[in-house]
């Protein structure tokens, strides 16, 4: 097995841990403020913890990826992963919300695993097999996603919520361990620019493709969330008064991670041929017309088979939009770039919610789903001005050349 190959799969390994990690315990968090004594305001201060963990990696994405570019990505990933094991440790001991809401705050100040471990890979794998690599990592979140809540219910259920959190801590523990001692990161740019928040800014400004890949990047995250928070009671409406509603959310939200791990290899085969320019187009075009064909189905069944289909399109735009980054930035600035590429997610994260719940306060959820439709419309509008091309764009800060450097960290 080659150097790339172990590491894509030691790191989907990480990566599946680091997203279940994360499903095991966020689904609970309005449930263990109960737990704590929170018996008022229960819904604001859910709402705080969230929100303020978004905001928190927004700010602090762009300097860890530039920490990334000079310190090298592995190591980034070995200090996220024990950041996730610490904030997972102290939060089964917490014993009040405002000690919760320092730790979910450090945590999207500190974090940034699946970044660096996307960094990594698009940086170490064989340029004929970024697409392939990429998609089999996001079949690791999309994996991690689905099994993290039914781990943390099973948790729970046996012994309590801190439980879910002491688990999710040693978990991630592990899967750093397997990072420290079998990866290895043989290509490694040291940046010859300056690691602060404003160059990085500077730099990819210059840019053209990337900014506009940062754009495509924001929007489709702002199209996620716009829908994602009132999903869950659509779903239970369809249902009606029948029995296990809840149990009928639950499968309709894991459609599309189960279709990102039956259909994202595919797609990363394809963008290795056609491009990721290409691949992101039609999962864009797949994901607009899914949503659009969302408002025409009103019983549960004919809304969950669309929503498979919009998963088959959509689980390619996600690892598209990374590998455009790849193509788009030099190596020296790949930490940076995915960074900046976590910052737009993050800065969609918090938009998305607040348009969602204007047009939904205006309309219905018939029209969140067609302003989702428009709001990807938009983004094929401007995916189609992105140029692809092998070598990456340069991005520089001076006329110095920069020296491709073996590292082993």
């Amino acid at each position: 097995m080659e150097i790339w190959q172990k590491n894509l799969w030691v790191l989907w390994f990480g990566t599946f841990v680091a997203s279940a990690s994360l499903t095991m315990v966020i689904p609970f968090l309005p449930l263990f403020l109960i737990d704590i004594g929170v018996n008022e305001n229960t819904e604001m201060w859910a709402g705080l913890l969230f929100s303020s963990t978004f905001m928190a990696a927004a700010i602090s994405s762009p300097f860890l990826g530039s920490l990334a570019d000079k310190y090298g990505r592995k190591k980034m990933i070995i200090r996220a992963g024990f950041v996730l094991f610490i904030v997972f440790t102290l939060t089964s001991l917490v014993t009040n919300p405002y000690q919760l809401l320092a730790l979910r705050i450090f945590h999207g100040l500190m974090a940034g695993y699946i970044p660096a471990v996307i960094a990594l890979i698009g940086t170490n794998t064989p340029d004929n097999k970024v697409g392939y690599a990429l998609t089999t990592i996001s079949t690791a979140t999309a994996s991690g996603r689905i099994m993290g809540p039914l781990l943390g219910g099973g948790i729970a259920h046996l012994f309590d919520n801190r439980a879910a959190f002491a688990f999710a801590g040693i978990l991630v523990l592990l899967s750093t361990l397997s990072v420290i001692f079998l990866v290895k990161e043989e290509k490694f740019a040291i940046s010859g620019t300056r690691s602060s928040v404003f160059e990085s800014f500077k730099l990819a400004a210059s840019n053209r493709t990337f900014s506009m890949v940062l754009m495509v990047s924001c929007i489709v995250s702002i199209s996620v969330m716009t829908v994602e928070p009132v999903l869950s009671l659509y779903i239970v409406e369809l249902g009606g008064a029948a029995k296990n509603t809840s149990l009928l959310a639950g499968f309709v939200f894991s459609l599309v991670g189960i279709t990102g791990i039956l259909f994202a290899t595919s797609w990363g085969k394809l963008a290795d041929r056609i491009g990721f320019r290409s691949v992101l187009i039609i999962g864009l075009a797949g994901g607009a017309i899914g949503s659009f064909a969302q408002i025409f189905f009103h019983d549960i069944w004919g809304f969950s088979i669309v929503r498979f289909i919009y998963g088959a399109f959509f689980c390619a735009v996600i690892p598209a939009i990374n590998g455009l980054v790849v193509r788009s930035t030099p190596s020296d600035f790949r930490g940076r770039a995915f960074g900046l590429n976590n910052t737009a997610n993050q800065l969609g994260s918090m938009i998305g919610p607040m348009i969602g719940g204007l047009i939904g306060g205006m309309f219905s959820t018939h029209g969140i789903f067609v302003g989702t439709a428009v709001l990807l419309m938009v983004a094929i509008f401007l995916a189609q001005s992105i140029s692809e091309s092998k070598a990456a764009s340069p991005i520089v800060a001076n006329s110095e050349p920069k020296k491709e450097l073996a590292s082993k960290v």
